[in-house]
Parts: C-alpha cells; structure tokens; sequence
C-alpha cells in the first residue's frame, strides 16, 4: 500500500460530523514525506453556531510508517456573498445592512504529519523532555489532546485559509505557516503527562472519541435542560467514568465545568445581546430560583446579571 493510499484510508476514517453540509470548496496540499493538508469549505445555516475548536491527535503504531501526528481545526469561516459586486462599499453585506444574500460558512482544516520530518525538528537529546517524546513518538499509545486556539493560532490559520499566494509561491507560504501552525500548537498545549493517557485508551479508536464529541454537542442542546452525567453516558453509549475522563483528556475541562462556562456565556448574550430580564434568563437556563442563577453568574464573570442591562 502507498504511502498516498494509507493516508487516504485514515483520513475516511476520520469522518467528520460536518459531512452532511454543503461543499463550497476543497483544497488538498502535501510534501512526501513531511507534511499533507486538506482544507474543506462548508455552508452552514444563519442559525448554526460553530465553535472554534482544535486537537492534536498522536498516531501511534508498532509500524514506524504508520506511526504520525494530525492536527484537526474547525473554525467558523466568513461569511460571503452569492452575488459578485464590483465596488465592495456598494456590497449588501454591510454590516449596517440586513443582507438577505449572505451565506455563512465553516472551515475544517487537517494536517498530518510524518516521523521523519518530526524527529528533524528536535536535536536535543533530552530524554525528560515531553517535546522530544512526542515528537520522536516515545509513546507507546495513541490519543488526543484538545488545542487552545489563541489569537496567534487563528491568525495563522486565517492566513493559510486567505492568502492570494500562486503556484511555487503559495507552496513556500504554506510550508512556512504550517511549520509556525504546529509551533503554536505545541506552545499553546499543556504539559504531556504520559501516565495520563493509558487511563483513556478507548481514545485511539475514532469511533470512541466521536462519542465524547457528540457528549459535548448534547450539553450544548441542553443550556436550558440540565442533564445528568448518568443520562449523558447513556445518550453516547459510554461508560460514565470512561465519558468523564475522555471528556477530561480531549477538551482540557470537567463537563460539569464545560457546562456551567456555556450556560454563563449564554447567560452574557441573552442579558446584554437580547435584552432579556435577569427572570427571564434565569427560567431559560432551569435555575430553580433568581438567586441561585445571579450567584453562578457573578462567580463566573465577576458580575452581577443587573449590571448588564444598565444602558
């Protein structure tokens, strides 16, 4: 099997749960033996909220050809217009303007990279560096790790998606923002504790890891209906010490705490965004009294709920 033919079958296994959605545009970049990029463009409704999310998988195998390293990143793309217009101060997408033409979108970019061209990265010969272990791929089981994007992150990741580089030029480009890419990454992730990986093995097949992403979705369904760890395991069919320390391990939080960050957020926009009344947005988010809802918000923000709808 050729190296391209391999790829290609991980790659189909890695199915992602935006599939569904509408192809707007694909892009597929590689450089044998170092690193492969796909990129593809997707449409998405007004109303979908994409949350800016990255892992760093660790592809280990007892086959050094098939050990690698990916890096996944789904952000939410800008939002076009269907119909060219010649003078862009003209355009109905001025954000004074309701455009009925506008078309939101999502970006999904994915990149693998090779043993060989790893280990060329690192010449220390530090065997207590994590850096090293990972990267020379000591590590003797496959997992992920969730990747903070930062604001140096997302602007990389801006600029390989929004350049107007050409041919040999944009192949240069693209090899020189992929390298600063995965150096953010690695800058960006906590400390590798290696004793905490064998606890989620499960976590090396993609179907398992699907579960735990799917967990995160249905929290997020459920702002305002709480739902139990125990109902959450048996919604993504996962054993619930398995769903906490996955969940734990591939998104850097407790779902308790996932959970109460996003109905505070939530809380923030429907306040200051909507206009709502603190009474309001307490029952929207299930709090069985006011008081209780204005405590959580204040030890989240630092704010009491009233002080947001001050104009």
């Amino acid at each position: 099997m050729t190296p391209k033919t391999e790829l290609s079958k991980v790659l189909m296994a890695e199915k992602s749960r935006f599939d569904d959605l509408p192809l707007i545009f694909s892009k597929r970049k590689d450089i044998p033996g170092s690193w492969h990029l796909e990129i593809h463009r997707r449409k998405v409704q007004p109303s979908m909220s994409v949350n800016d999310q990255g892992t760093l998988t660790y592809h280990y195998d007892p086959n050094e050809e098939k050990r690698f390293l990916s890096l996944s990143f789904c952000v939410g793309g800008r939002t076009y217009c269907s119909e060219p217009v010649v003078n862009c101060e003209e355009c109905k997408l001025n954000p004074n303007a309701q455009c009925v033409e506008q078309t939101g979108t999502m970006d999904e970019l994915r990149f693998r990279f090779e043993p060989v061209h790893l280990n060329n990265l690192i010449k220390s010969e530090n065997k207590n560096s994590e850096l090293n272990a990972l990267l020379k791929f000591k590590y003797q089981h496959s997992f992920s790790r969730p990747v903070l994007i930062n604001g140096r992150i997302r602007h990389t990741i801006d600029s390989i998606l929004n350049h107007r580089y050409a041919d040999a030029v944009e192949n240069i480009f693209i090899n020189a923002q992929t390298q600063i890419l995965l150096l953010y990454t690695l800058e960006s992730m906590n400390t590798m504790q290696e004793e905490e990986v064998p606890a989620c093995k499960f976590l090396a097949y993609h179907e398992e890891r699907e579960k735990i992403i799917h967990a995160r979705e249905i929290l997020l369904q459920h702002i305002g209906d709480p739902i139990t760890i125990k109902e959450l395991s048996r919604k993504v069919a996962i054993n619930e010490c398995y769903l906490k320390k996955g969940f734990k391990v591939m998104f850097g939080t407790t779902i308790f705490d996932f959970y109460q960050d996003q109905r505070m957020e939530h809380a923030r926009y429907l306040l200051y965004e909507k206009g709502l009344s603190v009474s309001e947005v307490s029952a929207m988010l299930g709090y069985s009294s006011i008081s209780h809802f204005s405590t959580a918000f204040k030890k989240h923000t630092g704010l009491k709920p009233c002080e947001l709808l001050v104009k």
